[in-house]
C-alpha cells in the first residue's frame, strides 16, 4: 500500500514538470497567445541586436579597457547562443508544433540540452564575472593591477566555458534523445528510470541552485558592497576637502570609471529585474520537489518568468547605446555602412 501511495505521489510531482500545454482558458490562454507573437519578434531583435553588438565591441572603439571588452563580447556571444538554443529551437517550436513537427524525429534532444544549459550557465556566470571584475577595480584597488587584466579575463572566461560544458554533459545521460515539446522546464524525455531516481532529484536541485539562484545572490551582494564603498569614499573625500568629488581635479580617474560603474549597475539591474520571477519560481519548485510544501505557483507565473528571462538576452544593446557614447556612434556607423557602400557603388556605376 505504501509503495502504491509513493508511486501516486511521484506521478503527481512528475506531472508538475512534464505537463503538456493545458487546454487554453483564462490568464494562461492570454499568455500563450501573446507568446506566439512575442517569441518570434524577440528572436529577430535578439539575433540582430547581439550580432551588431559583437561587431561593434570587436572593433574596440568604445573607449573601454581591453579586459572589459573581453567580458562584454563573451557575454554577448553566450546570449546569442541562448537565443538560438532556447528561444528559437525550444520555445518557438513549443508554440508552433505543427510547423516544427519534423524535430520530433531528430534524435538530438539530449545534445541540444547540453548546449542550451551550458550557454545559459555561461551567460549568467559571465555577468557575475564582469561584476566581480568591476568590484575588484573599485573596492580592492590593491588587487586590480593583477586581477583586472586581459590575461585574467581570458583565463576566467575560458575556465567557465570548460567547467559548464563539462558539468552539463550529465544531461546526455539523464535525458533521452527524443524531443517532447511541452510547455515545461524540460523539453526532452527522461531516460527510463532516470526521473524517479535520487540522482535526478539531486542533479536538478544543484542545476537550479547553480544557475540562477547563487548568481542572483552574488550579483545583489557585489552591488551592495560596491555601492557602499563608493558612498564611503565620497563621504571621506568630501569631509577632507570640504567640497564634492566632482569639483576636485585629482579625481579624474574616478570620473573615468563612471561609465563602467553605470554599465555595471545597468547590467546588474537588467539581470535582477528580468530574472526575479524565474528565480522565485525555481526556488519554490525545488522546495515543492523536496516535499517541503504542496503549493505550486500558477502556470502563467512560469510563462511570465520565461518571457522576461529571454528578454534579458536581448536588452544589453539598449544598455550600451544609452550609457556608452562611442558605442552609439559606432552603431550608427555600422548600420549606415552597407547603405553607404550601395550608394557609392550606384554612383560609380552611374558615372
Amino acid at each position: 500500500m505504501d509503495e502504491k501511495l509513493s508511486a501516486i505521489e511521484w506521478n503527481n510531482t512528475a506531472m508538475h514538470f512534464r505537463r503538456e500545454i493545458p487546454p487554453k482558458h483564462g490568464t494562461l490562454d492570454v499568455f500563450h497567445n501573446i507568446e506566439q507573437i512575442y517569441y518570434p519578434i524577440l528572436a529577430a531583435i535578439g539575433v540582430i541586436g547581439n550580432a551588431l553588438t559583437i561587431v561593434i565591441l570587436y572593433r574596440e572603439k568604445c573607449e573601454l579597457s581591453k579586459h572589459v571588452t573581453r567580458y562584454l563580447i563573451a557575454l554577448t556571444v553566450a546570449d546569442l547562443l541562448v537565443i538560438f538554443t532556447d528561444l528559437i529551437l525550444r520555445h518557438i517550436p513549443t508554440h508552433y508544433q505543427s510547423q516544427f513537427g519534423f524535430m520530433y524525429s531528430i534524435p538530438l534532444c539530449n545534445n541540444h540540452a547540453i548546449l542550451l544549459y551550458a550557454a545559459t550557465d555561461c551567460s549568467v556566470w559571465f555577468t557575475v564575472a564582469f561584476i566581480f571584475d568591476q568590484f575588484v577595480m573599485v573596492c580592492r584597488q590593491e588587487l586590480r593591477t593583477e586581477y583586472c587584466t586581459d590575461k585574467t579575463a581570458v583565463l576566467v572566461l575560458g575556465a567557465m566555458v570548460a567547467l559548464f560544458s563539462l558539468v552539463n554533459t550529465i544531461w546526455y545521460f539523464m535525458l533521452a534523445d527524443i524531443y517532447q515539446f511541452r510547455n515545461a522546464p524540460l523539453f526532452c524525455a527522461g531516460r527510463d528510470g532516470a526521473m524517479d531516481s535520487i540522482a535526478w532529484a539531486v542533479i536538478t536541485f544543484i542545476h537550479y541552485i547553480l544557475s540562477p539562484v547563487i548568481p542572483f545572490i552574488l550579483i545583489l551582494l557585489l552591488n551592495v558592497l560596491t555601492i557602499r564603498h563608493i558612498l564611503t569614499s565620497r563621504e571621506s573625500l568630501s569631509s577632507r576637502r570640504g567640497h564634492s568629488i566632482e569639483e576636485h581635479p585629482s579625481d579624474l580617474e574616478m570620473a573615468s570609471q563612471r561609465k563602467c560603474m553605470n554599465l555595471l549597475f545597468a547590467l546588474s539591474g537588467n539581470f535582477i529585474l528580468l530574472w526575479t520571477i524565474l528565480v522565485f519560481y525555481s526556488i519554490l519548485s525545488q522546495i515543492s520537489w523536496l516535499g517541503k510544501t504542496s503549493r505550486y505557483l500558477p502556470q502563467f507565473v512560469r510563462e511570465m518568468g520565461f518571457m522576461l528571462q529571454l528578454l534579458s538576452y536581448c536588452t544589453k544593446i539598449c544598455i550600451y547605446v544609452v550609457i556608452l557614447d562611442r558605442f552609439r556612434e559606432d552603431l550608427t556607423y555600422v548600420i549606415k555602412y552597407p547603405f553607404n557602400k550601395i550608394v557609392q557603388f550606384y554612383k560609380a556605376v552611374k558615372n
